[in-house]
């Protein structure tokens, strides 16, 4: 919301009255005093790096099994190789379970990295680990101590065009920790959709299409008459406000009032001006939501989340896969083609992958447990090969033999994909720089 704000104040008031705390309101994130200035304030501050790239990543938070999708093994015993069979795919010699028809159509267009392995099986440790490219918070102990992937190329990059907000998340996947941890609330991801998993993060904004909508009946005219009687009140800053909220309050309002005139954000969720024949090859639920991660990519978003479900399948293996895996797979599987038809896909790094995979060995409930030393995860765009399957694993899928994957990595390849390097510093709470990464490296394999 476009905010002016003062101190209660004992010194006087105006001829107006207004001697406490008032404000002014141009639409409304509805997040805890979080502002649409505050986020631009904070997205204007660091933006020396320049790209063109995007990132849209779909996480499987609770852990997706690599014996179940990519990493089939047909020739094992069946407590091992599990209730599906393979499929053929558009990659000559890659067989993708019989669940994910629709991506088994882009497997050309992707790589498959099979040999991606850690050591931590805390659902918590694990996902902070990945998103954040730091360990950490755990089952016991889930605040988060590092910014997200996320959060940290809104700090140094912001969106791709003003006029949308740089991170969105959706479903708030990933046990919370799409957030901005110390780099503040300004840099934590809108969240749409549904909420299935804690709040680790720290009250992360919630935000929809209303949120970029002039409220009160305000026109464009009365909009621009309210611009110019906040700069009337900013005259007055400091009789009401010693505290820094007033700095360069002109350039980021005028930001928050161009993001409302231009309707940019607004538009992106309005799936009314979507081809219908798209829409419908999208489908409802998580297939709609994809649509909208391609949407706000073209609007300009710089890096958007999407979780699709709960993969921490303990017992029912073959019925919870049977639910989501088909939902999920035509999200994915149309998402990668819409964006490599229409000339998206190499400046949009499409990445699926959750905390770690499942067990090889089906347990007494019909279901597969943690398991971190083995995991698949597909990569898409980014200016990255794709065509190709990196890394093996040994029989039972249970460990890498070769062309291992870590975390730190997995951290690079995203941020590679975006157009950073992961040796970019931000700054820590005791005010030392920070590396976004330590260690790893891009797989020479895409590049």
């Amino acid at each position: 919301m476009l905010r002016v704000t003062g101190r209660n104040s004992d010194r006087g008031g105006f001829c107006d009255g207004i001697n406490r705390r008032r404000f002014l309101e141009v639409g409304s994130l509805g997040v805890f005093g979080l502002t649409l200035s505050d986020l631009l304030r904070a997205e204007s501050r660091g933006s020396q790096h320049k790209s063109d790239k995007s990132v849209i990543l779909i996480w499987q938070h609770g852990g997706p099994s690599q014996l179940d999708t990519f990493d089939m093994k047909p020739l094992a015993p069946s407590n091992i190789r599990g209730p599906y069979n393979s499929i053929a795919s558009s990659l000559p010699g890659l067989r993708v379970g019989e669940l994910l028809p629709y991506q088994a159509k882009i497997m050309d267009k992707v790589s498959v990295i099979r040999s991606f392995s850690h050591g931590n099986g805390d659902h918590w440790a694990a996902a902070h680990w990945m998103l954040t490219a730091f360990v950490g918070a755990n089952g016991s102990d889930r605040r988060p101590r590092n910014p997200s992937m996320g959060a940290c190329v809104s700090k140094l990059l912001g969106p791709r065009d003003p006029g949308v907000p740089a991170t969105v998340n959706f479903n708030d996947g990933g046990f919370g920790f799409h957030g901005g941890a110390y780099l503040g609330v300004a840099h934590n991801p809108f969240r749409l959709g549904e909420f299935s998993y804690g709040n680790e993060a720290g009250r992360l904004p919630t935000a929809d299409h209303k949120s970029f909508t002039l409220v009160d009946g305000l026109s464009k005219v009365r909009l621009g008459d309210r611009l110019g009687l906040s700069r009337q009140f900013d005259r007055f800053r400091r009789q009401v406000d010693e505290s820094p909220v007033f700095d360069s309050i002109d350039e980021i309002d005028q930001q928050a009032v161009d993001i409302l005139m231009s309707g940019k954000a607004k538009a992106a969720f309005e799936l009314d001006r979507e081809d219908k024949k798209t829409r419908e090859k999208y489908g409802p639920g998580w297939g709609e939501q994809a649509l909208l991660c391609r949407r706000l990519i073209e609007a300009g978003a710089r890096f958007v989340s999407l979780n699709t479900g709960y993969w921490d399948d303990h017992g029912n293996l073959k019925g919870a896969l049977d639910n989501k895996m088909p939902r999920h797979d035509r999200a994915v599987g149309v998402l990668i083609e819409d964006l490599a038809q229409r000339g998206m896909l190499e400046n949009t790094l499409v990445v699926t992958a959750g905390e770690f995979g499942r067990t090889p060995k089906i347990n007494g409930n019909a279901g597969r447990d943690h398991w971190p030393q083995a995991q698949s995860i597909l990569v898409a765009g980014g200016g990255y090969r794709g065509g190709q399957v990196i890394g093996t694993t040994d029989k039972d899928a249970a460990h890498p033999t070769s062309r291992k994957v870590d975390v730190a990595d997995f951290c690079r390849i995203v941020y590679r994909g975006i157009g950073m390097t992961g040796d970019e510093e931000i700054v820590d709470p005791g005010g030392r720089p920070v590396h976004l990464v330590y260690g790893g490296k891009v797989p020479r394999e895409l590049i």
